[in-house]
C-alpha cells in the first residue's frame, strides 16, 4: 500500500539505519515524498559531507513520487501549527502530514511523536521502527 513518506524513511533506507528494511517496502510500493521533505534528506546528506551531485542522482532515482508543495498544501502545513505545537513538528513534519490527510494515505516516519500528532489532524501515521 503506498504511503506519504517522511524525510526520515528515506535517511533510514540511504543511511541503513534502524527500520532500513521498511522504509525500503515503502519505496518499492511507489510511495509519494513532499518536496520539502526531499530537501530536508538533501540538507542532511550535504550537512554530512555527501557529494551533492551524487546525492541528487541518489535521490533523483529513488521510484518515489515527488508531491510539489503548492499554495494549498503550504496553508494546511502552516495552519496545522496550532494542532502539533505541544509536539514540536517542524514545518516540515507539518507538510508531511498535511499531504498525508489531503490524499487520504499513511503517513510513514521514524517519529514516535507523530503517532500523538496524527489523530488531532486525521491522518494514520505508521512507524519504520
Amino acid at each position: 500500500m503506498p504511503a506519504i513518506l517522511d524525510s526520515s524513511v528515506i535517511l533510514a533506507y540511504l543511511l541503513d539505519e534502524q527500520g532500513r528494511e521498511a522504509a525500503e517496502q515503502a519505496i518499492a510500493a511507489r510511495g509519494s515524498i513532499c518536496s520539502v521533505n526531499l530537501a530536508e534528506v538533501m540538507s542532511r546528506l550535504t550537512r554530512d559531507g555527501a557529494n551533492v551531485g551524487t546525492s541528487a542522482g541518489v535521490l533523483l532515482a529513488l521510484p518515489i513520487t515527488v508531491v510539489d508543495l503548492d499554495a494549498h498544501l503550504a496553508i494546511e502545513a502552516g495552519a496545522m501549527i496550532g494542532q502539533t505545537k505541544p509536539f514540536g513538528l517542524s514545518l516540515g513534519d507539518r507538510a508531511c502530514l498535511a499531504l498525508a490527510k489531503r490524499e487520504q494515505l499513511p503517513a510513514l516516519t521514524a517519529d514516535r511523536i507523530w503517532l500523538r500528532a496524527g489523530p488531532l489532524l486525521g491522518v494514520e501515521v505508521r512507524l519504520i521502527r
